[in-house]
């Protein structure tokens, strides 16, 4: 019965996963993230340039998977599950591996740390507002910190042997754009916040009145 159950499954799954370019690039972009973790640690330059390929790849790959996906009309309940799950990977193991390889330290892991709770925070609250079939769109302010977040990891990347633009130097200008992302991701985390707790209220000020006995 289990075999048969696998079977079904599988056979269900693959159409899903492999029938559309969009998924596929999702995918990839899922089998780059070790990649480029191991890439970061090779010597420099050598490393950080790989890596910065890679992580060109995976940025890429975010936006054509979902372009593709509206344009071709292959949006899959697959691929609205698996797109946010591989942004979240790839932000999560670039932070923790920069942390892990010195590429900053002290009070610049904070905007890092502000970055990841902000994502554990969404997913909770998406996961429970998918349940009482709650969508929360994502804002312009949320897509402006998306951007600078990823601009800022791809200058971490490269790192200090990178070029310098002016009196700043190509690690600076990642910092700088971390703790910029990290103050739209407080912003655009309490927004999501304050959405998800009035439909908490909202639920449970249904579900007293559906208990209460009628008067009379």
């Amino acid at each position: 019965m289990s075999e048969n159950m696998g079977r079904t499954l599988n056979n269900h799954l693959k159409p899903a996963m492999l029938s559309n370019l969009p998924n596929i690039l999702t995918i990839s972009r899922i089998i780059a993230i070790p990649v480029l973790v191991c890439l970061l640690f090779l010597p420099a330059p050598l490393g950080n340039w790989l890596a910065f390929s890679v992580y060109t790849y995976a940025c890429i790959t975010d936006f054509f998977d979902g372009y593709l996906a509206r344009i071709w009309e292959q949006q899959s309940v697959f691929g609205r599950f698996l797109d946010p799950i591989a942004d979240k990977l790839l932000v999560a193991s670039v932070l923790l591996v920069l942390v892990g390889v010195d590429r900053f330290s002290g009070l610049t892991v904070l905007p890092a740390a502000v970055i990841l709770c902000r994502e554990i925070l969404v997913s909770g609250l998406r996961e429970f507002l998918a349940e009482v079939r709650v969508g929360v769109p994502v804002s312009t302010l949320a897509k402006w910190k998306t951007t600078i977040q990823m601009l800022a990891l791809g200058f971490l990347l490269v790192g200090p042997v990178g070029p310098d633009f002016g009196p700043v130097s190509t690690l600076e200008i990642g910092i700088f754009g971390l703790w910029g992302a990290a103050v739209l991701t407080l912003i655009t985390g309490y927004d999501y916040l304050r959405a998800g707790l009035e439909h908490i209220r909202e639920n449970e000020f249904r579900d007293i009145n559906e208990d209460r006995p009628d008067a009379g």
